[in-house]
């Protein structure tokens, strides 16, 4: 059987009995690689809502975000992450047609969630930093609005194949369930399509623009910094170089699966072999353990109480120092470099 053959056949579910992609020692290394990244990732979202929910100190404009996308990639990690250790320890999908669809779905709607929450990371930081509005700030309710446009968007494209609109399938080596990208029906084509252009296309556009914006506010206030010495400027560095990590480090992992995606799509002919397309299915599922990393490390209230929090420490003392990196910043020598 030729790989683009196995791929476009997807439909066709691996049992014990039938010829599998992979050998046996193939699906075991896939899922000790699947539960190096789940593990950590169920336990650093955990801690990162946690924390976020004991210390009214975090509940600020970014971190709400930031617990949004926790929230999201917990719930990549919990269904997607989890099942993929468990289908490829038994070395084929085992929950059947509807357990297909259902995690195609959870998995779907919590990563488009979380790519949607990056775009609404990278406004809010174009705000806070660039004030593209004058002095509207961007608080707490834009947030809250965000994060709820956030899951309704998602929402709203992944339920369609639930209806007949496309349809979720299995991919790659056949032990997890994704947007059927192979099947060339029109209705399923036109919706593949249109979930590229809205749900990876769109996003991405929004980002990009916001980070133009700021990389060029920053890039002024870095100058006035060293004339000025503004700590605050240089905490607002902080903050975005924390932001940028998340973006880029999000980027490279969906990225590839989703170029992949569309590959297929413009090109059903393409012979890929079913471990080649199961590489990037997985490394869009390890963008669950990244961010909890970055911003546990590079914000320092959540270092302070997400690490006292993982070793079973004391809770800090409330005198300590404050974020490096707080959230809103209200400052003249922001001001002096924000665009008329």
């Amino acid at each position: 059987m030729e790989p683009a053959v196995f791929l476009s056949n997807a439909s066709s579910y691996q049992h014990p009995q039938g010829e599998p992609p992979l050998s046996r020692t193939g699906f075991i290394i896939l899922s000790i690689i699947m539960a190096v990244f789940t593990g950590p990732a169920i336990i650093l979202n955990a801690t990162v809502i946690i924390v976020s929910l004991m210390h009214k100190q975090l509940r600020q404009p970014l971190n709400y975000a930031l617990v949004n996308m926790a929230v999201a990639d917990l719930g990549t990690a919990m269904t997607g992450g989890v099942l993929s250790v468990i289908n490829n320890a038994q070395g084929y999908f085992s929950l059947g047609r509807t357990g297909c669809v259902m995690e195609g779905f959870a998995v779907s709607l919590f990563g488009i969630t979380s790519l949607c929450t990056v775009a609404l990371i990278a406004v809010e930081r174009m705000f806070v930093v660039c004030k593209p509005l004058g002095q509207i700030t961007f608080q707490k309710k834009h947030a809250v609005g965000g994060i709820a446009v956030s899951w309704l968007w998602s929402l709203t494209w992944n339920l369609p194949p639930l209806f007949g609109w496309g349809r979720y399938e299995l991919e790659g080596v056949g032990t997890s369930c994704a947007p059927d990208w192979h099947n060339r029906d029109p209705l399923n084509v036109s919706y593949i399509t249109a979930y590229f252009a809205v749900c990876f296309a769109f996003p991405f556009a929004i980002i990009l623009a916001s980070y133009t914006k700021l990389m060029w506010t920053l890039h002024q206030v870095s100058k006035m910094a060293c004339v000025e010495g503004g700590a605050v400027a240089k905490g607002e560095m902080k903050v975005a170089l924390m932001v940028i990590l998340m973006v880029l480090t999000f980027l490279i992992s969906w990225l590839p699966y989703a170029s992949l995606a569309m590959l297929v799509v413009y090109n059903p002919d393409v012979e890929i072999h079913p471990l080649v397309g199961t590489v990037p299915v997985y490394l869009a599922k390890s963008s669950t353990v990244y961010n909890p990393i970055i911003y546990i490390y590079l914000n320092k209230q959540f270092q302070k109480y997400a690490v006292a929090f993982l070793l079973c420490g004391k809770e800090p003392r409330e005198d300590d120092d404050t974020s490096e990196t707080a959230t809103t910043v209200e400052t003249t020598t922001i001001n002096k470099v924000s665009p008329a």
